[in-house]
């Protein structure tokens, strides 16, 4: 089978989850907290069929272990182009709804960089500066593995929201796990946070910076995320990040 033909094995239908989403109400979580859910974006079925893609190696173009590199434990993997149909889906359908609130946040903190409203048009802006391999990736925990905080940046044009899919069952599939933010500000500690996450919820966060409203105009905030140990049974994660790398 080749691999275009592998890459369409697997369809979802986002469409109708995105357009039920109340998209000021997340808007505004994104700027309060830098963070928002969208629950049951995905169905059971299409979480199962995409972690089953974990198995297929022609469908990516790196495997990352993450002990060997400081990241954490536990291991992860890039597709290749093409991607997935309902990988593609996703990255092409939600950039849209989250292009205007990226401008919005660049142009209070004072950024001149501005978004264009479609994906294909940023695709073609990170190419031209030499970052051509796609970002979206599948996780894979086993019990023991937890993943590091840490910002997916991978080169100059950076998105500054990604999104995170959990396609395993809390409590069924695996105990722990849970998606953890921090937040950094200025002069501050950090703050801890703890998204509760289901089967098929999505989880769109701040990649890097992201800004906040105080007594002297906007300031910039940092964002890291990561995953908390896993005690038992497996965790997948479908992870998308709308800029491409270096």
């Amino acid at each position: 089978m080749s691999i275009a033909r592998k890459a369409s094995a697997v369809a979802c239908h986002v469409a109708p989850g995105i357009e039920a989403i109340d998209w000021p109400a997340a808007w505004g979580d994104l700027d309060t907290q830098g963070w928002t859910i969208f629950p049951k974006l995905l169905s059971a079925n299409e979480c199962d069929a995409i972690a089953g893609l974990y198995d297929q190696p022609d469908l990516f173009r790196s495997r990352v272990v993450m002990a060997q590199h400081g990241f954490g434990r536990g291991e992860y993997q890039y597709f290749d182009y093409p991607l997935p149909q309902c990988v593609e889906s996703l990255r092409t359908q939600l950039y849209p709804h989250l292009a205007p609130i990226a401008n919005r946040w660049h142009e209070a903190m004072k950024s001149t960089i501005h978004f264009p409203a479609e994906h294909a048009a940023f695709i073609e802006r990170c190419h031209a500066g030499g970052q051509t391999r796609p970002t979206p990736l599948l996780l894979q925990y086993g019990e023991g593995d937890y993943n590091c905080l840490h910002q997916d940046l991978y080169g100059e044009h950076v998105f500054p929201l990604q999104v995170a899919i959990l396609l395993s069952e809390p409590g069924e599939d695996f105990e722990g796990g849970e998606f953890v933010l921090t937040e950094q500000r200025p002069r501050m500690q950090s703050r801890a946070m703890v998204a509760p996450l289901q089967k098929g919820d999505a989880i769109v966060f701040a990649v890097n910076d992201r800004p906040m409203t105080g007594s002297r105009g906007a300031y910039r905030v940092k964002l890291r995320h990561g995953v908390s140990k896993v005690r038992s049974g497996h965790r997948h994660t479908l992870g998308i990040i709308f800029h491409d790398a270096a």
